[in-house]
């Protein structure tokens, strides 16, 4: 009886590792391009993991030198949530700072193989959103917008000659007709919000209201046009270029990686040829995107993955590579977004300056607790906050000061250099391991992990779900490496 209890309990706690790793497995293919499908496979994740953790009687969790400042720093959230300026927005927006935990998840259900797998998976994942932007740039999107008729809803979304409508009520619209046919299929009293690319950027409006006389006229929308839009930053299958940028700027690192420690260890193999390829392809990516921060971020973490490693033909590569990428990317910010965004000179850098400046005087109103999360947007316009449109302050540490106060901010900053430093450390650890795939992982990450802090200067890109739970992904993988790397290293002094 009891043989056949262990033989159960053993099936059961197998049963519940499949499903876990399982999960992760579809969080790598589907985190580059849907918050929805990467929270419903870390929920897969998760169940396995816990019915193996009942079974076992064992998380699976280690201790490392990130959790002091995890929990000190959401410790600090919580706090500054209760003292926020509007308790009822950032205590609920609590629930978005919990993405920490799948770096804690990662760990428990993650091992060295299966980690090169997940990674190659997302990277994979997203080469294949980058070509779809190709694809998408090359058929165009919505239609142009060459003249609005009197009445026509669309001017209650501040449509302006030129604009091209891409979504309406959320749905895809690829021509005037399609447009109309939205109008017509919604129910009476919906608000059909407008999604818009105005001179190369997108927009969203709230839209207008359908009604039963707008359902009866011919052509409901009233807007006149038939071209397709082919001036648009690219986003692959997410919601925003930014977000879309962010994502592949941290697997274009790892591809370097992979593709650097192959070369190293085994000259020009098939495995480097594939992930140059695949840096490649997400460099195009990142360009379409015409992101200006995250192509300089892709340089400096680029630049970072270069000098540790030993071989000047490396470094010329990276060189070449940087250079083209950089090239291409201000040929597509040139042709696809506003006049003078090369020289920062365009409307959205002048808004930057504006938020930025109002930003920091606010700090030293509320340095302790802060504001916040998500306090301001009750009060943008009582606070001095530039134009209509609720925006973030574009810099994760300022934004975190904002919202948390100056204790919070110097909490995120010692976290940021405990990762560095693990990740740091485990890069060098693997060099002797002989482990190419794991070495390039490590590798790689350090220039993610560069590259993710520069762009945080600039973005908000701790406060993107879908960057955040890849950043924390990242992290916990780093930490199952670096165990291994330890491990390998710790066995070749002896």
């Amino acid at each position: 009886m009891v043989e056949t209890t262990e033989i159960k309990t053993s099936s059961l706690a197998r049963s519940g590792n499949a499903v876990a790793l399982t999960g992760m497995l579809l969080f790598a293919a589907f985190a580059p391009h849907s918050i929805a499908g990467a929270e419903i496979s870390l929920a897969i994740a998760t169940a396995g993991w816990l019915l193996r953790s009942l079974v076992t009687k064992s998380a699976g969790f280690r201790r490392s030198k990130l959790d002091l400042p995890i929990w000190l720093f959401f410790l600090w959230t919580i706090l500054s949530a209760v003292f926020s300026e509007e308790p009822s927005i950032s205590i609920p927006k609590l629930q978005s700072v919990c993405v920490f935990l799948v770096f804690y998840l990662t760990q428990a259900v993650v091992k060295r193989r299966t980690a090169i797998v997940l990674v190659a998976v997302m990277i994979l994942s997203g080469v294949t959103g980058s070509l779809f932007s190709v694809y998408d740039l090359l058929r165009g999107r919505g239609v142009v917008v060459e003249a609005v008729a009197p009445g026509s809803p669309f001017h209650d979304a501040s449509i302006r000659r030129g604009d091209a409508v891409w979504r309406v009520g959320r749905h895809r619209v690829f021509s005037k007709d399609d447009v109309d046919e939205v109008i017509r299929t919604a129910e009476i009293g919906t608000r059909l919000s407008v999604s818009l690319i105005t001179q190369g950027e997108h927009a969203e409006r709230p839209g207008f209201l359908v009604t039963p006389e707008l359902k009866a006229i011919d052509s409901p929308s009233g807007i006149t046009g038939s071209e397709r839009s082919h001036r648009f930053r690219a986003s692959g299958w997410t919601g925003h270029y930014g977000t879309f940028a962010e994502v592949l700027q941290i697997l274009a690192q790892l591809s370097l990686g992979f593709a650097f420690a192959n070369f190293l260890n085994h000259g020009a193999n098939r495995r480097f040829k594939l992930a140059a390829a695949a840096a490649i392809v997400l460099g195009i990516g990142i360009g379409l995107s015409a992101m200006r921060t995250v192509l300089v971020a892709l340089a400096v973490g680029a630049t970072i993955i270069a000098l540790r490693t030993a071989r000047g033909s490396a470094k010329i590569f990276v060189a070449a590579g940087i250079a083209v990428v950089l090239g291409f990317g201000a040929f597509v910010i040139s042709q696809t977004r506003a006049a003078h965004a090369l020289s920062l000179g365009d409307d959205s850098s002048s808004l930057r300056v504006q938020v930025a400046r109002v930003g920091l005087e606010r700090i030293a109103i509320h340095p302790v607790f802060g504001h916040g999360m998500d306090a301001v947007k009750g009060h943008w316009a009582e606070w001095g906050f530039p134009g209509t449109d609720l925006i973030h302050l574009h810099s994760t540490p300022l934004q975190i000061a904002f919202d948390r106060g100056l204790p919070g901010l110097l909490i995120w900053l010692w976290l940021m250099t405990i990762c560095w430093q693990l990740t740091s450390r485990a890069e060098r650890l693997s060099r002797d391991s002989g482990d190419s795939n794991m070495r390039g992982v490590l590798l790689g990450a350090t220039g993610a992990f560069v590259g993710f802090f520069v762009s945080s200067l600039f973005n908000y890109n701790w406060g993107d779900g879908e960057v955040a739970l890849v950043f924390w992904w990242l992290m916990g993988t780093v930490v199952v490496l670096s165990r291994a790397a330890r491990e390998s290293f710790n066995v070749s002094q002896q």
